[in-house]
């Protein structure tokens, strides 16, 4: 069975960074295509950045274009969130996820496209 832990996750100023983490075990894919996934109380989730296996493909978000950085290292089926010039409305639960299959960018942008998720873990910026 497929799980992905989220780590990172804390309290920052605004401006600052964090680093999320997300490790995935319990199954092989030949490939996949990895996402992060943001939810604020009240709003919908919302999709953020996603890399496919080879980490050659990279979509994001306008609301994260140029302040966060996605990157995987496959050797440790491990995903990364880099987030600089933190804001506080970036504060929410941050998902990752994961579905089967090759990347395809309109298909990454979707939450119904990912087959697993981690359990999210809480960032939140103060101003």
């Amino acid at each position: 069975q497929v799980q992905l832990v989220e780590s990172g996750g804390g309290l920052v100023q605004a401006g600052g960074s964090l680093r999320l983490s997300c490790a995935a075990s319990g199954g092989t894919f030949s490939s996949y295509t990895m996402g992060w996934f943001r939810q604020a109380p009240g709003k919908e989730r919302e999709y953020l950045a996603g890399i496919s296996w080879s980490g050659a493909s990279t979509y994001y978000a306008d609301s994260v274009k140029g302040r966060f950085t996605i990157s995987r290292d496959n050797a440790k089926n491990t995903v990364y969130l880099q987030m600089n010039s933190l804001k506080p409305e970036d504060t929410a639960v941050y998902y990752c996820a994961l579905a089967r299959g090759r990347w395809i960018t309109a298909q990454a942008l979707r939450v119904r496209t990912y087959d697993y998720w981690g359990q999210g873990t809480q960032v939140t910026v103060s101003s």
